[in-house]
């Protein structure tokens, strides 16, 4: 992860390109993120910058939370994360990191975190496959033989009922197709992890080339 900004899904619309082509995208609210904190090799072992998103009431946040982003003169954040690399460098604590470190047209990484589908069974947690459907049938949606023929035992990681989604994921190769930095907002081509005004991480693409932070970003 060389660069990357931290923001909040508002949820999707849809644009249309120069050629009149319907482009469906995710809008991301990226308000400036302040950076609270750099981290060095020599100090910390690596290198990363601690960016703190969305501001939070003082009177929700605890002393040393207050402290903390105090020293980069900023309220306490409701989301902080750290991007690790050596890019991210250039910039100090208390400077504002905001949409335009990426361009239109970047390939992008999107983290967030997954809708919560609560207790499900094996056929949607895991895309079973379902029994005979005739009436005669004594098995529709049953998780079927679990062990193995020799020891009588389940197996460690064998797909089973239970909880599903509420984890992080991370969608690769996401097209950055318009920023406003007028009204702080990114269009990133796709669906993204997450629901409407959960909080994301938008970052270079891991399997793409990685362009170099946009030089206005830092001014």
């Amino acid at each position: 992860m060389a660069k990357g900004i931290l923001g909040k899904k508002v949820g999707m619309t849809q644009i249309f390109s120069t050629d009149g082509l319907l482009i469906p995208v995710t809008v991301i609210e990226v308000s400036p993120n302040i950076v609270l904190q750099k981290k060095t090799v020599e100090s910390d072992g690596y290198q990363a910058v601690q960016l703190g998103f969305d501001d939070k009431p003082t009177r929700l946040a605890g002393k040393p939370e207050i402290g903390h982003t105090s020293k980069a003169n900023a309220n306490p954040k409701r989301f902080i994360k750290e991007i690790a690399g050596e890019e991210m460098q250039v910039f100090e604590v208390g400077q504002e990191v905001k949409a335009n470190i990426f361009n239109e047209g970047e390939i992008v990484d999107v983290t967030g975190i997954s809708k919560g589908k609560g207790y499900q069974g094996v056929i949607k947690r895991h895309n079973f496959a379902t029994g005979p459907s005739a009436h005669g049938s004594g098995y529709h949606r049953g998780i079927g033989s679990m062990a193995a023929v020799g020891p009588a035992k389940i197996n460690k990681g064998r797909k089973m009922p239970g909880r599903m989604g509420g984890e992080q994921v991370t969608v690769q190769n996401l097209k950055v197709e318009k920023i406003d930095l007028e009204k702080n907002v990114i269009l990133i081509r796709g669906n993204v992890p997450g629901a409407k005004n959960s909080y994301v991480v938008i970052s270079n693409a891991v399997k793409a080339k990685k362009p170099a932070i946009n030089p206005e970003a830092l001014q």
